[in-house]
């Protein structure tokens, strides 16, 4: 598979659904909170092709989850 097609699916819902598991499966609702800040955080800046707009940093879905895992360990 090229590696442009592997890179392609957003990965900001399954944070999301993760943080969710966590909140509603494990009462670990402060994890939730943090995943949530960081994305909103992180797409202050950075958006991947599908929810680009104008005046952000376009990267690679890869790179989205890095950014959001960095953001995560400044909070």
């Amino acid at each position: 598979m090229h590696d442009a097609i592997k890179d392609s699916m957003n990965p900001l819902a399954m944070i999301l659904s993760t943080g969710m598991m966590l909140r509603y499966s494990f009462d670990l609702g402060q994890a939730d909170d943090l995943i949530q800040k960081a994305v909103v955080q992180t797409i202050e800046t950075f958006r991947t092709g599908d929810i680009m707009s104008l005046g952000k940093t376009q990267i690679g879905c890869r790179q989205m989850g890095d950014k959001v895992l960095e953001t995560i360990k400044t909070l």
